[in-house]
């Protein structure tokens, strides 16, 4: 092999490594998350264990070497049960949404008709 097959090969190991860590990483992530799914309802269970199962199941979009789909649809979990997570605490709290952001300081501001 050339010295340049072998670099291609030692590079794309080592992406394939980082993907997989971070498939990981975000998978512990949605784990630690179980402990709210009692109080988000269906929605949240849903989101929950279809994570997971896509992610464990081998079928998927792309093939399992490359683990880019299993990241986004962990992460996509993550951003939903997050949302979810903070209705929950807003709703705890007496606020019925989460208080709106102010206006940015350099954007004009338009009221919503």
């Amino acid at each position: 092999m050339s010295r340049e097959a072998w670099i291609l090969l030692v590079l794309a190991g080592v992406v394939a490594l980082a993907t997989l860590v971070g498939a990981v990483l975000l998978a512990i992530r949605v784990v630690r998350t179980r402990r709210l799914l009692g109080a988000l309802g269906v929605g949240g269970k849903v989101a929950f264990y279809g994570a997971l199962i896509y992610a464990i199941l081998p079928v998927d979009l792309l093939p399992d070497p490359i683990y880019l789909d299993d990241m986004g649809v962990l992460a996509g979990a993550l951003f939903y049960l997050g949302r979810l997570a903070a209705k929950h605490r807003a709703a705890q709290r007496g606020l019925a949404d989460p208080p709106p952001r102010p206006p940015m300081p350099n954007r004009p501001h338009r009221p919503v008709s």
